[in-house]
């Protein structure tokens, strides 16, 4: 639960600074004032993109057979794993400029009387983060029942509630709460739930065949630190910890990693580009 707790608080807390900072906008432009309506209009028609994507990956697995239900199953907890690391990515490249990015489009659409343009935009904007956080409750909660699947939705509401809370205090401003810090500790825990699910994804391929277990286990740590728990379910939730892991899913492991930090390396010098480009260009004038 403390997965989906995490995923649901860090995403929602994306959409509202979107929406956030596209209100404010609104505000300060006495003759944008009509497009308040098409500011909710597209957080609605973004959150019903979402709903409908959920709604449509639940009938598309009820009408699977059995069997291929577990493939289905395997796929959204890899395709989970790829949309945490592409979010990380993304705000690597785009957060430090993702304010006066979503202003220039608002100010082309008021200067064009294109409201629905930004209907589409804000809506665009909120599906993203809602797309994202539907696909990673489906592949973390497929499996609920019960008790279960209520402290699942508890864990998602509560997450939900989180966001509000941290929205508020990331708005009052200050050093030791800002933005800044926390895109920067969230990504680093968003990245360690993506090995998580890929781990839950390898696990489920060597269960398959697909996958060789190698040598399994390749060590025995449960009599420290147990899977089942307290600490070692949290580690084993939100960073892909195994006490009695294979070879192969320590390759993998390794392989996740190692992927990020170039990936990682890649979007950070993307993001310096335009900065080191202005500097040049004004240094030459």
């Amino acid at each position: 639960m403390d997965q989906v707790l995490f995923i649901v608080w860090r995403e929602s807390v994306e959409a509202m600074l979107v929406i956030g900072i596209l209100y404010a906008w609104l505000r300060g432009n006495p003759n944008a004032g009509q497009g308040m309506r098409y500011l909710w209009g597209g957080v609605a028609a973004g959150l019903g993109f979402a709903f409908l994507l959920g709604g449509t990956i639940l009938l598309f697995d009820e009408m699977l057979p059995e069997g291929a239900q577990d493939y289905f199953q395997l796929a959204m907890v890899l395709v989970a794993s790829a949309l945490i690391v592409q979010m990380v990515l993304w705000m690597k490249r785009h957060g430090r400029h993702l304010k006066r990015t979503l202003e220039q489009g608002m100010q082309q659409n008021v200067d064009n009387t294109n409201w629905w343009g930004m209907l589409l935009l804000v809506a665009l904007a909120v599906g993203r983060e809602g797309s994202e956080t539907v696909i990673f409750l489906y592949s973390s909660g497929v499996a609920q029942q019960g008790m279960a699947l209520l402290h699942f939705w508890l864990a998602a509401a509560t997450g939900f509630v989180l966001a509000l809370v941290t929205f508020w205090l990331l708005q009052l401003g200050g050093k030791v709460f800002s933005w800044r810090l926390f895109f920067r500790v969230t990504e680093s825990l968003l990245l360690l739930l993506g090995a998580s699910m890929l781990v839950t994804g390898v696990e489920k391929m060597i269960g398959l065949e697909w996958l060789p277990a190698l040598v399994d286990p390749l060590w025995d740590s449960s009599a420290m630190v147990p899977d089942d728990g307290r600490l070692g379910g949290l580690l084993s939730g939100l960073t892909g910890y195994r006490a009695q892991p294979s070879l192969m899913l320590l390759l993998c492991y390794a392989a996740y990693w190692a992927a990020v930090w170039f990936l990682l390396r890649r979007a950070q010098r993307a993001a310096s580009a335009p900065l080191a480009a202005a500097v040049a260009q004004g240094q030459r004038a």
